[in-house]
């Protein structure tokens, strides 16, 4: 007998965000697919995120925010939960890669750091804080952290405030779980190695493929559909005891 349970997000409103392209488009269509109504985010191209509701049937809607923006984050769960009145999940998707080298000017470093902490570890942080009090409020909800494998094995040279933003989140999605899991709040991190975006071509064409996938032994970056079907896992109701964990996705080049 066939006891696995059926995958269903009917019901639920999903706030993702760097939903209008790449891995965010996908993850979109995923749990749109499964009954769910997607709380698309952007920054910047709103044609792109219309587009994107309309691919799906208008089924959710979009809102638009600037996560550079130290009240970037807070606006944009305010302004979702708003419009939603319930929201059951959030996906922290939304990603930044400054490029800076130690032998760059201070003021460069610094702005790099910056670029990226505030992207991928305090506009997060920020959302979760929201999230936190609104599931405390109804009864519980998901985090799902897109972190990378940058945050388990560290990264370039060029590149080590992307790694450093991303193990923050990380720990922000093992201290969530930890606290918040008695007010029935589910907290994951996923870590894929390159995922085939557009960010993953930028590289290839700046360093060459070997550099993306010759320590990949499968040879082959993550498909955004794997992360996508990851994503849906972990959102479903049944697994509650994954709270906490991070969850590898990199093709067996960083095994722990």
């Amino acid at each position: 007998m066939d006891r696995a349970p059926h995958l269903s997000l009917a019901g639920q409103n999903i706030l993702i965000t760097g939903a209008s392209g790449g891995v965010g488009r996908v993850l979109v269509e995923r749990v749109a697919a499964l009954g769910a109504k997607p709380v698309i985010h952007y920054a910047h191209n709103r044609d792109s995120a219309e587009e994107l509701l309309a691919s799906i049937g208008g089924t959710g809607l979009v809102v638009q925010a600037d996560l550079a923006d130290p009240l970037g984050a807070t606006s944009l769960w305010t302004r979702s939960e708003r419009a939603c009145g319930r929201l059951h999940a959030l996906i922290n998707n939304a990603g930044m890669r400054a490029t800076t080298r130690v032998e760059d000017h201070l003021t460069d470093w610094q702005r790099a750091w910056e670029t990226d902490v505030r992207i991928n570890l305090l506009a997060p942080a920020d959302l979760c804080r929201s999230a936190i009090s609104h599931f405390r409020q109804h009864g519980g909800g998901r985090i799902i952290n897109i972190a990378s494998r940058a945050a388990q094995r560290g990264y370039t040279e060029d590149h080590m405030p992307y790694g450093a933003s991303k193990a923050g989140l990380i720990n922000l999605t093992k201290s969530i779980a930890r606290n918040f899991g008695k007010d029935g709040i589910i907290a994951i991190a996923i870590a894929p190695g390159f995922v085939r975006t557009d960010m993953a071509e930028d590289f290839i064409r700046e360093k060459g493929r070997e550099a993306a996938v010759g320590d990949i032994p499968i040879g082959e970056m993550v498909e955004p559909s794997e992360l996508a079907d990851l994503v849906a896992l972990t959102l479903a109701g049944s697994q509650r005891s994954l709270s906490g964990a991070t969850l590898d996705m990199n093709g067996a080049s960083y095994i722990r």
